[in-house]
């Protein structure tokens, strides 16, 4: 009984499927007619071009290299150094240990914000740029005591490393040609600062007062530019063979003052981790 009251119920269903397929064969798909004017044309339309996503500042490259940041500039300073001795005076021989490095201590702080002066990172990307090959800082910021364990001369116990107004580099390929590099400057304030109107920083100037180079440096009203042969300037920081460059920083053009080391600004003005 249960048995033909299953084939029952399994009969009506597929019956009723059946009628279901038939009504929808027999509907007929309703077309509507597109009607167009005889001025009517089709619209022309531009292939769309890709969008790309703008790189954080990290991430941009020139090249096969970075764009020079604040952070290519922090201490080289490293307590693994090992000690340096200063027997220059017999009567008063030092020992010199190197700082603790930069996960230490951060870069001075200027214009209230941890930093170096900006024309000294302006120039040396306008370099890369031009001449597509990678700068080499040698020395950026140094903390007082890495400064003192770097270059124990007495010239360098008031050096701009301490304040961030300084920066020793040279650019890679280019080791011998200082002198084009120093030309590339002068280039950077003719397009870049002329085109801001700021033609009272394009006149350089060599420098005629006796130095520690044989080249004589050039100066304007921002920086203060010397070429340091292989033979010269050789500190803890700059132990390469290569000729280098430093840019000190004379005038910010932000506050309208002259750029001087001071102790205060020196041993105080950066921050401590």
């Amino acid at each position: 009984m249960k048995c033909q009251r299953l084939f029952l119920i399994l009969a009506i269903f597929l019956l009723s499927c059946s009628k279901d397929v038939k009504t929808f064969n027999k509907k007929k798909p309703i077309v509507e007619k597109i009607q167009r004017f005889q001025k009517d044309q089709n619209i022309k339309t531009k292939i769309p071009k890709q969008n790309h996503l703008d790189l954080y500042p990290f991430e941009e490259e020139t090249a096969c290299f970075f764009n020079i940041t604040k952070e290519f500039f922090r201490c080289k300073g490293n307590p693994l150094n090992p000690e340096r001795v200063d027997t220059s005076n017999p009567d008063n021989v030092k020992v010199y240990l190197d700082c603790v490095g930069p996960s230490k201590h951060g870069l001075p702080l200027i214009h209230e914000k941890e930093n170096v002066y900006p024309i000294l990172i302006d120039v040396l990307n306008y370099i890369q740029r031009k001449t597509k090959k990678r700068v080499v800082i040698t020395c950026g910021h140094r903390c007082p005591k890495h400064n003192s364990y770097a270059d124990t001369s007495n010239s360098a116990k008031t050096s701009k490393h301490m304040i961030g107004a300084e920066v020793d580099f040279y650019v890679q390929g280019l080791e011998n040609s200082a002198e084009k590099i120093v030309d590339l400057i002068f280039d950077y304030y003719k397009e870049e600062v002329q085109y801001r109107g700021l033609n009272d920083y394009l006149n350089f100037q060599k420098y005629q007062k006796q130095t520690d180079v044989t080249t004589p440096p050039w100066h304007n009203k921002e920086i203060f530019v010397k070429i340091y042969k292989s033979s010269e300037g050789r500190d803890f920081n700059n132990r390469h063979p290569f000729s280098y460059i430093s840019i000190q920083v004379l005038y910010d053009k932000i506050s309208k003052q002259k750029v001087n080391y001071s102790w205060e600004r020196a041993n105080r003005g950066y921050l401590i981790h």
